[in-house]
């Protein structure tokens, strides 16, 4: 709890340093009329802050004051540029199919996971239709932001890992960046990971495989959604 407690506190100076453009600055905040009335010399008043015999708690060393706010800058810099980048950021989400998507779509960017995404849902023709989607790829080749604000469905295509017109009985398969696919096979349906090489097996009666996880998700967009999680355990 204590340990907690000193992070925080850590976090709240490192952001209160920000607030400074130089380290004169942050010493003037240190320095009370009284010093200055009884001084009459703002450098003398800064030196003595730096010392510590004047201010409120320990005062930091310029060059410690330099490297913590230049650290909390970046940190800062880094968090903006990471919201900017995640199409998912600051959007309001009531389906869980969205949520589920925002919560992977950092880990699916940044290459940590591959999720397969299996949506079944009707056309605009009335046709039932189904796709296994890549979604690391998706992610990159489309803009997310119309998916995140509910102005446009993600959908089923025949570019996709493997699409499936149930009414038409067509079906198409294609490889990914991140997939092959295994039409031909007595276990059904397989995609093979182009990273790791493990297979990823989405018959629901099936083991997933390594590193696999199966999700099915509640949602009023679609027919039915089940989301593959394929962890991604790259070298360091």
């Amino acid at each position: 709890m204590a340990a907690l407690e000193a992070d925080d506190a850590g976090a709240a100076l490192d952001h209160l340093l920000t607030q400074f453009n130089s380290y004169d600055d942050y010493l003037d905040s240190q320095i009370t009329t009284q010093d200055l009335f009884y001084l009459e010399n703002e450098e003398m008043a800064r030196q003595l802050v730096e010392l510590g015999f004047r201010g409120s708690g320990e005062v930091l060393k310029r060059e410690e004051f330099e490297a913590r706010k230049a650290a909390a800058e970046a940190s800062r810099l880094s968090e903006r540029t990471q919201q900017k980048t995640l199409s998912s950021a600051g959007k309001e989400l009531k389906d869980n199919f969205l949520k589920a998507l925002a919560e992977r779509e950092e880990a699916n960017r940044s290459g940590k996971m591959a999720s397969i995404i299996f949506i079944r849902d009707r056309n605009s023709r009335g046709q039932e239709v189904s796709a296994y989607i890549d979604y690391a790829h998706r992610l990159k080749v489309d803009e997310f932001e119309i998916y995140f604000n509910g102005k446009k469905k993600l959908f089923p295509r025949r570019t996709d890992l493997s699409f499936y017109n149930w009414d038409r009985n067509v079906s198409t398969s294609n490889a990914s960046p991140n997939y092959q696919v295994i039409a031909e096979n007595a276990c059904g349906l397989l995609f093979k990971n182009k990273c790791d090489r493990k297979i990823v097996n989405v018959d629901p009666k099936a083991y997933p495989g390594d590193s696999t996880t199966r999700t099915p998700i509640e949602t009023d967009l679609y027919l039915q959604v089940v989301i593959y999680d394929h962890i991604l355990r790259r070298k360091t």
